[in-house]
């Protein structure tokens, strides 16, 4: 094949090449622009070098990946098939699909914090089927005229880019603006290995920002969430972090419960005889091993009586704030001493009481149910349940503390609603999803079946099986994190919305 300057396919391809350079430069102005969605969605850097950081980066990473593009899918099929009416077409159909699939992920990053991947497909389909059943015909209709305006202006860029060819060729911009591309992409790589190296957390808790960068790490995902306690992290000593303000903002309205006549009783004891757990078998209770608990028995009260994590322990015990679902529904505490400020009306709806010894239990019980104190050095471990209550009849799956009361609450009060505004167990008698979320001695700990997740303040975390106790060496599932981390702050006033 003859493929000198003069030969047509040569004349064809090369004009193809500098058309398709003028054609990528112009979806780097529009990817760019898409792009913004992302750093809107998080929050904004604190110091200068986190904002130079972000910028060079965005300039950078987001016309490297276009580019890839380009290089990847335009123009081979340029050298192959140098044809300009029909490689226009393809770039058109290429680059809109590009800037489509680009669309969703910043929708869907802006919406739950993370990227498309197949480990949230569920979540991410949920999402969808929740933003076009709202109006399907309005949405759908929406969604059909961005891809036809992505298609018009991908169609409209190239046939421009053709016909003026030869005058865009005397243009200097392209070398002006590779140059300076070139430079951010060095620039922002550069800045990336001195803060990984110096723990400088206002520029490392950005990566996995933009599609295709850095993988999320604990510490990063931590640090963004400000979760990440700067003075137990050794490296990052020289940066001035103040503690992070937690504060408890309440649900706006509560909704009222039906009139209540059959009060519930709840126990921790102490231990449980041999003898006792038989005759509760007996009596048709259920039985349970896989409650999971902090060992720290002010945050396992905690957890119980608010149906919260103890994230927010801190701010409701030092302001002696009562449950906010005790003014539906009230509440008495006997024996759990630094809990006295709630009420103790003896004729009240849910009772709480710590025992060191069972009580007797009988056939014409009221609704009770029985916790055995856990006994262990760990973190977070799994205990022993008993109830009477049919709502958790023959659940075996794996469930924390703060679904007890989210679930006696939500079924046998019938206060469903008070349960979902007021509380962030799960109602384990109709939720599907076997996944949770608490907060122990600046530990996160997130659940998802078997496994149990622990991410400490100085990023360092570990994955444990709750049936087994072994260690798993997996990856972590930071699209399940993020979730739960957001559940976790969703009564923070002051947390970040990703």
């Amino acid at each position: 094949m003859n493929l000198s300057s003069h030969s047509p396919f040569s004349s064809k391809a090369s004009q193809l090449l500098s058309w398709g350079h003028w054609f990528t430069f112009a979806n780097i102005g529009l990817v760019l622009l898409i792009t913004l969605s992302y750093l809107a969605a998080d929050k904004a850097p604190t110091t200068a070098l986190g904002w130079i950081y972000m910028l060079v980066t965005w300039l950078s990473h987001t016309s490297f990946i276009t580019f890839c593009v380009f290089v990847l899918s335009i123009f081979p099929l340029s050298l192959i098939f140098p044809y300009p009416r029909h490689i226009r077409g393809m770039a058109a159909c290429i680059a809109t699909l590009g800037i489509t699939v680009l669309s969703v992920d910043a929708f869907v990053y802006f919406q739950l914090g993370y990227h498309l991947n197949l480990q949230a497909l569920p979540e991410i389909l949920s999402l969808f089927w929740k933003t076009i059943s709202g109006s399907p015909a309005v949405n759908s209709l929406i969604v059909l005229a961005m891809i036809a305006a992505i298609l018009g202006f991908e169609l409209i860029v190239g046939n421009h880019a053709w016909r003026h060819l030869e005058r865009l060729k005397g243009y200097a911009f392209p070398k002006f603006a590779s140059t300076i591309l070139v430079a951010c992409f060095a620039t922002s790589h550069i800045m990336h290995i001195w803060a990984d190296a110096n723990s400088y957390f206002d520029i490392t808790m950005q990566d996995n920002v933009l599609p295709l960068s850095y993988p999320t790490t604990a510490k990063t995902l931590l640090a963004r969430h400000e979760l990440l306690d700067m003075q137990k992290y050794n490296q990052a000593r020289s940066l001035n972090v103040g503690p992070n303000e937690v504060s408890y903002h309440p649900p706006a309205s509560l909704a009222s419960c039906p009139a209540q006549d059959t009060p519930v009783n709840i126990y921790i004891v102490k231990t449980l005889t041999e003898q006792t757990e038989a005759n509760l078998m007996q009596l048709g209770w259920h039985r349970s091993e896989q409650l999971l608990v902090p060992t720290l028995m002010e945050d396992f009260q905690f957890n119980l009586l608010y149906g919260l994590p103890a994230y927010y322990k801190q701010p409701l015990m030092d302001n002696r704030v009562p449950p906010v679902w005790s003014s539906r529904l009230s509440l008495s505490v006997t024996g759990l001493g630094k809990f006295a400020y709630i009420d103790d009306t003896k004729s009240a709806d849910v009772r709480v009481s710590y025992q060191t010894q069972s009580p007797a239990f009988s056939e014409d019980m009221p609704p009770t149910v029985v916790i055995v104190e856990p006994a262990s050095s760990d973190m977070v471990t799994t205990t022993r349940f008993y109830t009477n209550i049919r709502a958790f009849a023959g659940y075996s799956e794996l469930f924390q503390i703060s679904d007890v009361l989210t679930t006696i609450t939500a079924e046998h009060f019938q206060c469903s609603a008070l349960a979902t505004a007021s509380m962030l167990g799960n109602n384990i008698a109709t939720d599907t999803l076997n996944e949770g979320v608490n907060y122990s001695r600046g530990v996160l700990v997130a659940y998802k079946k078997d496994r149990i997740t622990l991410i400490a303040q100085d990023g360092s975390y570990k994955q444990i099986s709750a049936k087994e106790g072994f260690t798993l060496d997996q990856k972590l599932d930071v699209p399940f994190l993020i979730q739960s981390i957001k559940r976790l702050k969703q009564f923070n006033q002051t947390s970040a919305t990703k």
